[in-house]
């Protein structure tokens, strides 16, 4: 009868299937593993995208060289919204499942999407003064992604006022549950209001306004932020599952443990 308990015990986590991964002691040692992978390929993709923007893609005809700043601009706004939507993704299943690891993931993305958040701010600036003459006008879409660092910072505050971890996760998922709404004003701002902020030049609707290579350049750029996001993440979230469960980064460092 133990050794039918101990089979059944171990072809559970084979029939729970990706679902053993909610499991931070299962979880760890694969984000060891998935790390190098993934920041060998942001690297490499932005290396690619900052040769063909900076280096290959001409010179816009009504902007000059300035434009250049677009391919990690729009790269940056992308991630920043992008992320602030898998953190409220995590903090739905979080308060609805009650899963550990989907807290810590949310708490594990919030500085990265702040950087991105900044970054976008920070470009917009850069390229607003020669292009419109000064470095922050009070436009929907600007006032709508200066929101959005605010929602970041606080939560990252909120995450540090309190040594309750349950008590700040769940205040922390509300509070991002709460600014979603945020996101689609700062997308759809542009349609919804007449601002100075210049429309998509990439949609799902309709071919893209710049050439190609300008294209190719910024989705690189997409894909090097994404692939660094998801490396820092999984870094940090180590770092929180070592913190607060220790027992469980034993549990899944076996190798380590027999050495």
């Amino acid at each position: 009868m133990q050794n039918q308990s101990a089979l059944d015990s171990r072809a559970a986590p084979r029939r729970a299937g990706w679902l053993r991964y909610a499991s931070p002691a299962v979880f760890y040692p694969l984000a060891g593993r998935m790390i190098p992978f993934l920041a060998l390929g942001a690297a490499l993709f932005a290396c690619a995208g900052l040769y063909i923007g900076l280096v290959v893609a001409p010179v816009d005809s009504q902007q000059g060289e300035v434009y250049r700043i677009l391919f990690i601009h729009v790269a940056a706004a992308w991630m920043s919204m992008f992320l602030y939507l898998v953190m409220a993704g995590y903090a739905a299943l979080g308060l609805i499942l009650n899963t550990r690891l989907s807290f810590m993931m949310m708490r594990a993305l919030a500085p990265t999407g702040a950087l991105f958040t900044f970054l976008t701010l920070w470009t917009g600036a850069l390229w607003g003064k020669p292009t419109w003459g000064t470095w922050w006008v009070w436009d929907a879409r600007l006032t709508s992604e200066l929101i959005l660092l605010f929602l970041y910072l606080g939560f990252m505050a909120l995450q540090a006022a309190t040594d309750d971890t349950q008590r700040a996760d769940r205040g922390g998922a509300i509070l991002l549950l709460a600014g979603v709404i945020n996101v689609p004003i700062i997308y759809f701002s542009v349609q919804w209001w007449s601002t100075l902020h210049q429309g998509a030049s990439i949609n799902l609707t309709t071919a893209p306004s710049m050439a190609r290579i300008m294209v190719t350049a910024m989705l690189l750029m997409v894909a090097a932020f994404w692939l660094y996001s998801a490396a820092v993440a999984l870094a940090r979230v180590r770092g929180i599952i070592a913190e607060r469960e220790p027992g469980a980064v034993q549990a899944g460092s076996p190798r380590e443990d027999a050495r």
